[in-house]
Formats: C-alpha cells, structure tokens, sequence
C-alpha cells in the first residue's frame, strides 16, 4: 500500500468544508447516470479496492446512477496459467478458443465479478452482477480482424466479439430499483456462441446507449499522456485524430480512446480517462472542481 493511500486525518471545519464544496455537484449530478470502468491497479490493490467499492456506494447515496463494467486480463492470464493453457495473441488481441472462453466465462462472469459485488456489498451497496447475456443485453459478432500491414489479410481471433446492439432495459430496471450493476464483457451471437468484448469498448457502448452523463475510465497511468510525458487534461475529437496519426496514441490506449471518443460524439457529456492508483479518485473527480486525468469531448 502507497503512503498516498493513508490518509491524514482531517480537522473537523475541513471536513464540513468539504462536504459544502461537493454540494453543487451532488446537485448537478442528482439522477444521473455514471459509466465506470473499472480495471488495472485499482481493481488489484487491496487498499483502492476498497477505496473503489466505498466510492461507488457513496455515489449512489447521493442519487447518482453508477454502473460498472470491468475487465479482468491479468486473472484470465492467471486462470490460464494455472490451468496449464498458453494464451496467444495476435497483433495485441487474445486469441479466444472455446476452450479459452470457457475459462475467461468463469474468470470474468464469475470469479472477478463476484469478488466485485462482494466488495460494493460489504461497502454498504447493492450490486449486481450481469454478463452480456443477461436481459438480452449485449448482440455480438465475431470480430474481423485485419492485418496491420496488408488489410487484405485477415486474422482468426476466435471468440472475439464485436458489438452489434446493445439493449439497457435489465441495467434501468436494476438502476430503479436501488441497486449497482456490474456488468462483465461477454455478448453473445445469434447462435447463442458466447464471445469476449474488450470491456473499453462495451463501457463506452453501454455509456451511449445510456446516454450517461459521464463515461469513466480508471487506468494505471495518469491520463492521456504526450511524446514528452505530461498529462494532457483536456482533448478534442480534432486533437484526438493527431495523436492517432503521428502514434502518441497507440497500443491499449487505441480502443480505450476511440471508444471515448465514440461516446463523446454521442451524446455522452464528459468521458474521463483518470488515474485509478489515486484512492477515492471518483469522488475526487466527480464531487470536487479538481480534475484527475484526461478530459475528452466531441468538440
């Protein structure tokens, strides 16, 4: 645990403070809807796992809508290990046999869900936890992939999904009745085959679809960062598309970006890339006027 997540004890009159600063907000944000992606440090270190579950309860006593979509690379990496499976990628993508999805259902639908429902629950919560399959929710198809350097080539990857529809009405339902989804990125073909979505990609569809007023995603590095390292905190569609061009935007950055960026074009007020390692960072981000990562916006 980092010495950042000890907190000092705060004074009294500081507290009530505080408190008074984040009024506005809870105000503004008072039945809203809030897309989190939850992944990297936080989802791992005990300290923010905490942290996470304590804000997420937090939120939704104030009135405000959380829903969680997670990830879950490293414990899918894990189970594989432990099973004796060697996971194989291509170009980046994990190829996804059916045995593999067998093992990444019950990693992410079952073993890291199920931790995460746990922890909003003894948070004070009540979460539930859904996969793609639930309420119909997440269509998919399997996803083409073309090679990087002849497009005329393209890749098997599997079960891969792409989405093709998403419906929220089990994640409205669930939000009315007082409860915390928590939703893994698994979908499902009209053969009934199961497939893996990148979770970016489903938090930022989900964020749309719900026209959410926010679309956060909690990352191990402080935001969007340029050639020279510093923190971009504020991005445009137009900026956006450069960095993509001259490659300061590459790697597991590209789905997380451009799944931001597509739900900023679409009607998502604010997605936010910020810096899971800071404990409490969606209170910090969301109830105070200090901004925690990168900012992207259609305009």
């Amino acid at each position: 645990m980092s010495d950042s997540s000890v907190a000092a004890p705060i004074a009294p009159f500081d507290k009530a403070q505080i408190l008074a600063q984040a009024l506005p907000y809870i105000r503004k944000f008072h039945g809203k809807t809030m897309v989190i992606k939850y992944g990297g440090n936080a989802m791992t270190d005990p300290a923010l796992q905490k942290a996470f579950a304590e804000d997420v309860v937090l939120l939704k006593l104030v009135g405000i809508n959380p829903v969680v979509v997670h990830g879950g690379g490293p414990q899918i990496e894990s189970a594989l290990k432990r099973l004796g499976m060697q996971g194989q990628f291509i170009q980046g993508m994990r190829v996804t046999d059916g045995p593999t999805m067998d093992v990444v259902e019950w990693v992410l639908g079952g073993e890291v869900q199920q931790d995460i429902v746990g922890l909003i629950n003894q948070a004070g919560g009540k979460a539930v936890g859904l996969t793609g399959r639930d309420g119909a929710m997440i269509r998919a198809r399997k996803l083409k992939m073309l090679d990087n350097n002849d497009p005329s080539k393209e890749h098997d990857v599997g079960q891969v999904g792409d989405i093709v529809s998403v419906d929220p009405s089990v994640v409205k339902a669930l939000q009315d009745d007082a409860f915390i989804p928590v939703i893994s990125p698994i979908g499902f073909g009209e053969h009934n085959e199961s497939y893996n979505i990148n979770a970016d990609v489903v938090a930022a569809k989900l964020a749309t679809v719900l026209q959410a007023e926010k679309l956060m995603m909690l990352t191990n590095i402080s935001g969007v960062l340029d050639k020279a390292g510093q923190l971009m905190t504020d991005l445009t569609a137009k900026r956006i598309d450069e960095l993509f061009v001259d490659g300061t935007i590459s790697g597991g950055m590209l789905p997380k970006i451009a799944g931001a960026l597509d739900a900023a074009k679409s009607g998502v007020n604010s997605v936010h890339i910020i810096d899971g390692r800071v404990p409490h960072v969606l209170l910090l981000e969301i109830l105070t006027d200090q901004a925690f990562g990168t900012m992207i916006r259609s305009h």
